[in-house]
């Protein structure tokens, strides 16, 4: 009985201080997404690409036989089912630079997916996969 507490214990503590803040790191590829209701597909002709480390994320725009372009980062947090995203900094002009989105994320198997309104109005919901 007191070694099930000490291991219940043990994970608990293992959970807290190291669960929800690596669960986005990696790559992410983005897979398709719904705007304002209407499905959108991932390009034929580039891949966008997502990486997050414990705080920060990098978003690559990616052509075949070409160097990857930074076009945004930024930094997150992560709490309970919800992922803050502040950008800081943009390749193109941006009005979300130091605005912080709130979605709700879910992970599922090897697919996440955000679900937010941007301050535009437009209604997301994206789909990134996990690739290594």
């Amino acid at each position: 009985m007191i070694r099930k507490i000490l291991f219940v214990a043990l994970l608990a503590f293992i959970l807290c201080a190291f669960g929800a803040d690596n669960k986005l790191n990696g790559n992410w590829e983005y897979s398709g997404g719904i705007y304002n209701g209407k499905p959108e597909a991932p390009s034929k002709d580039y891949k966008l690409l997502r990486q997050y480390d414990d705080a920060h994320y990098t978003a690559l725009f990616i052509e075949k036989d070409a160097e990857p372009i930074t076009y945004e980062k930024g930094d997150y947090i992560l709490k309970q089912d919800t992922c803050l995203e502040t950008q800081t900094f943009s390749a193109q002009p941006s009005k979300l630079l130091s605005i912080t989105l709130r979605y709700r994320y879910r992970l599922k198997n090897d697919t996440l997916t955000l679900n937010g309104v941007l301050p535009n109005g437009t209604v997301v919901q994206e789909y990134w996969k996990r690739i290594k």
